[in-house]
């Protein structure tokens, strides 16, 4: 490997958000690890999933969401993976990408974000601002064996990960567990965040754990307006598919030009709405400030009784019914007859008038001789408060996502070619057969840790480089202290096997394989001794770790080798 393929091959065992933004491909290399996985593959036994096999993906689908939020927290500990510090991380990349670049890019060295981002004071917000003297947190995407994982630490009881992480899982899943078909699953990657478009009906976007449809993309409720954040304030700046990916900052992309431009409708389409009454509703719960200006009619015996509309609105929070949707006259049912009056307010609009013109006139939002003739229509009843509110209803109902451009060279990378109905035992031969001509899937099996399929130098130089938890945890121990700590915990590993958790793996969960924890006690030898020659000798069931002296492990890996340190030695 030259000194860049070694820098991405290292990157595929850890996997930090800088790593991952560098290297685009590293972003569907960990969605087909998790594929390999045979911890998903398990979810198809679960009961409710075999029940649900001869129905549609979109049942599938929405019972795998739900099993997702059961089964993981959604974690946003920065210190999870430990520190690292801005210098070495801007050095470390500087041969691939500008200062400048990664400034305007990530969270971590300086990036804040659009408007809304300025407004609530977005590095606050995730605890960055505790990070300003050149220390900052990694942000690593877990692998599906690590999300799981969580359980064995303190002061967590199910699996967890970040957004990227889940977003991997949701894709990896969704085409194991739901059926959906690689190439209908598209990945964006913002500098705050990672969800998936989903092309099935009018599109489905995963974010965090959740599923969400393009009704529920636009009912205006608190949850919805949170998911919408990333495409409504932040530039997209990789997207991702089993044909390759585009960056928002590489003039090359490998990703089918066919496939992007049909995404780019999609996605569009998705986040447009038109105008309706239910739209419309939808638009006064999100802008709660306008309902002060609308009024709802219901019959009663004959006679019209009004309601204003922010009374009205204040029912939903304990009702299940909604205004303006199918269930608008079982909330009007519930309303209270005092909050009824028999006369309309002249100062406000009425929402049946309102609906009346919407049917007749047919308003094109995305047209400005509509939306000026909407705001004279409401304009004579509200006055000039009309044209502010029918450009916040214009921005409500459309969102223009800031993707990268089309414009590019496409270079044609190759596409990954497996469908819903090849068992894992294929799927893994074929990503086999496709290493030599599909970097993509050569660097899924080191995302995976198959330390039988790989060059064990990624590994070894990630596991002495990046691993600052098992140093921090063992800080106060000599090096005999550590070794009888490592005895202390729970012998087995995390990921079966010939593959391998990283030294802070290890520290964070409690448990580890043998080899495992021979290599976090020579990360912690190497951290302290740096120039001192260190061996780590593996044979079958049997580690050495040897520094002069002899720390033994027992393994239940199988592998053979030896493995020399410090870490010059390991990229020779």
């Amino acid at each position: 490997m030259d000194d860049k393929n070694f820098e991405k091959y290292t990157s595929a065992i850890t996997m930090s958000d800088m790593e991952i933004f560098v290297f685009p491909e590293l972003m569907y290399a960990l969605v087909l690890a998790d594929i390999m996985s045979p911890n998903v593959w398990r979810w198809r036994e679960n009961g409710t999933f075999k029940k649900l096999r001869s129905k549609s993906v979109w049942r599938r689908l929405t019972r795998l969401r739900q099993f997702i939020m059961d089964e993981y927290d959604f974690n946003l500990d920065l210190e999870t993976w430990g520190l690292t510090g801005k210098d070495r991380e801007l050095g470390r990349f500087s041969p691939y990408i500008s200062q400048e670049q990664i400034a305007a890019s990530n969270a971590l060295f300086g990036y804040t974000g659009d408007r809304y981002y300025f407004d609530v004071d977005i590095r606050r917000q995730f605890g960055l601002d505790a990070y300003d003297e050149g220390v900052i947190p990694y942000w690593k995407t877990e692998t599906v064996e690590a999300m799981d994982a969580f359980k064995y630490k303190a002061n967590y009881e199910k699996g967890a990960g970040e957004c990227v992480s889940l977003a991997v899982l949701y894709a990896a899943a969704a085409f194991i567990v739901a059926g959906v078909p690689l190439e209908d699953i598209y990945m964006l990657l913002t500098p705050l965040h990672s969800q998936n478009f989903i092309d099935i009906k009018d599109g489905v976007l995963s974010n965090n754990r959740r599923v969400v449809t393009k009704s529920m993309w636009f009912n205006g409720t608190e949850i919805s307006d949170k998911a919408q954040r990333a495409l409504r304030n932040e530039q997209v700046t990789i997207v991702t598919h089993s044909s390759g990916y585009v960056h928002c900052l590489y003039d090359e992309a490998t990703i089918d030009k066919g496939r992007y431009e049909h995404f780019n409708r999609r996605l569009g389409s998705y986040l447009r709405a038109k105008l309706d009454i239910t739209s419309f509703a939808s638009f006064l719960r999100s802008r709660t400030q306008y309902q002060k200006y609308f009024q709802v009619c219901k019959d009663c015996h004959g006679k019209p009784r009004f309601a204003k509309a922010e009374t009205l609105f204040s029912y939903e929070h304990s009702s299940n019914n909604k205004l303006g949707d199918t269930t608008h006259e079982k909330l009007l049912d519930e309303v209270l007859d005092e909050d009824w009056q028999v006369y309309s307010w002249r100062n406000r609009v009425r929402c049946d008038h309102l609906e009346e013109y919407i049917q007749k006139q047919k308003p094109d939002m995305s047209k400005q001789q509509d939306r000026r003739q909407l705001e004279r229509a409401l304009g004579q009843v509200i006055g000039d408060k009309a044209e502010e509110l029918v450009e916040d209803l214009w921005d409500f109902l459309h969102i223009e996502p800031r993707l990268p451009s089309s414009d590019k060279k496409y270079v044609g990378g190759s596409q990954i070619k497996i469908g819903v109905d090849d068992s894992r035992e294929q799927i893994i031969e074929y990503l086999e057969n496709q290493r030599e001509s599909n970097v993509v899937a050569d660097l899924a099996f080191y995302a995976y840790r198959d330390m039988l399929r790989c060059d064990w130098r990624p590994f070894v130089a990630a596991a002495m480089e990046r691993n600052p938890v098992s140093i921090e945890m063992t800080k106060d121990m000599d090096i005999q202290g550590v070794y009888d700590w490592l005895g202390q915990l729970q012998n087995f590993s995390i990921y079966e096997g010939g593959r391998l958790a990283q030294p802070d793996e290890v520290a964070n969960f409690g448990v580890g394989d043998g080899l495992e924890k021979a290599f976090l006690l020579a990360n912690v030898i190497l951290r302290r001794k740096p120039e001192q020659p260190l061996k780590i000798i593996v044979d079958n069931n049997k580690v050495v770790v040897r520094d002069g002296k002899d720390y033994r492990f027992e393994s239940q890996k199988q592998l053979s080798r030896e493995v020399e340190l410090p870490a010059e030695k390991v990229m020779s």
